[in-house]
């Protein structure tokens, strides 16, 4: 008898899967199964099924199964690929607009976030999407980077003064950490834990969930809640596929990522609340309710140098006088 491997196992239910189904759409994610944006589009997959009584179907490829984000948002937009989920940071060069949220201490915090995501804000940058030929559907929740290091608590900026960190390989992150006074030391992530346990760098910087599972904490054992980058993530469709359906369906399936949006964000709390528990418990000191107007003030030379047109300038404003 011959067996059959992971991979025709896999092909034998994603065909059963399709047969069940009028119409089938494939969605995907680079994250493993089980993470939460992974769960979130499960979510809008189900409500999905069930108002359509099955007629529509939302399969989810996570794990990079269908590539990479780059890859699978350019299959996204010539529509051999249904849908995508992926971050901001991935759109830069594609949708020019989203450049702006990776400016350092855009947000407050990440009720703010949401609010301008889920606003007026978050509708024009839907918009800037769909001229190219991606129909946004809902924002995600990417979580906070904040600074850890192996040297000392970081109550202030002061406290950053000469600091190596290590930072993506990215201008924004290098100017960020000049104006605070730090050497931006980028490097690849799976040489972190090393560096900082060898003294090559002194800390990095990155959010809960990162920091606990790649072992950092316990290296490096103080976290400042100082948040200075959220960038969010989204869930996007092929304008192909969307103008494809009815407007109907299409009610249904932007209602269903809406909701998805709760049960996701709320998915990615849960995780940073429980990785902030297993860090502390290994001895991790969380330093939070630190006054950040400083840190935002270090960043005017960043903004003149990234926030440079008329438009991207009104942008920033609006997003800060977001309630």
């Amino acid at each position: 008898m011959k067996f059959l491997t992971t991979t025709a196992l896999a092909l034998v239910a994603s065909a059963s899967f399709a047969a069940a189904c009028e119409v089938t759409l494939r969605s995907s994610d680079t994250h493993p199964d089980g993470y939460p944006t992974v769960e979130g589009v499960k979510a809008m997959a189900e409500e999905v099924r069930e108002r359509t009584e099955g007629r529509v179907c939302i399969e989810v490829f996570p794990s990079a199964q269908l590539g990479e984000e780059r890859d699978t948002i350019e299959q996204t937009q010539f529509g051999v690929i249904d849908m995508v989920r992926a971050s901001f940071g991935t759109f830069n060069d594609i949708v020019p607009v989203t450049q702006t949220f990776s400016l350092p201490y855009l947000f407050r915090d990440v009720n703010h976030m949401h609010a301008v995501m889920d606003g007026p804000i978050g509708e024009e940058i839907g918009a800037a999407f769909e001229e190219r030929d991606l129909v946004v559907l809902a924002f995600y929740d990417g979580g906070a980077r904040s600074f850890y290091n192996s040297q000392r608590p970081i109550n202030g900026i002061e406290d950053l003064a000469g600091m190596k960190i290590r930072v993506i390989q990215n201008d924004v992150f290098v100017d960020m950490m000049d104006a605070l006074g730090a050497t931006a030391t980028p490097m690849p992530y799976g040489e972190v834990y090393s560096a900082i346990q060898t003294g090559v760098i002194d800390g990095a910087e990155n959010n809960f969930p990162s920091y606990d599972s790649s072992g950092h904490a316990e290296v490096a054992k103080y976290y400042t809640l100082d948040e200075h980058l959220m960038v969010p993530e989204l869930v996007a469709m092929s304008k192909t596929t969307w103008d494809g359906l009815s407007p109907e369906d299409q009610e249904i399936i932007r209602e269903a990522a809406r909701n998805s949006s709760t049960t996701q964000r709320q998915l990615w709390a849960d995780a940073e609340a429980a990785s902030r528990a297993n860090v502390e418990a290994a001895g991790a000191e969380i330093v939070e309710g630190i006054d950040k107007q400083p840190f935002i003030d270090a960043m005017a030379p960043v903004y003149e140098k990234y926030a440079t047109s008329p438009e991207s300038q009104d942008l920033v404003e609006r997003i800060r006088a977001t309630e």
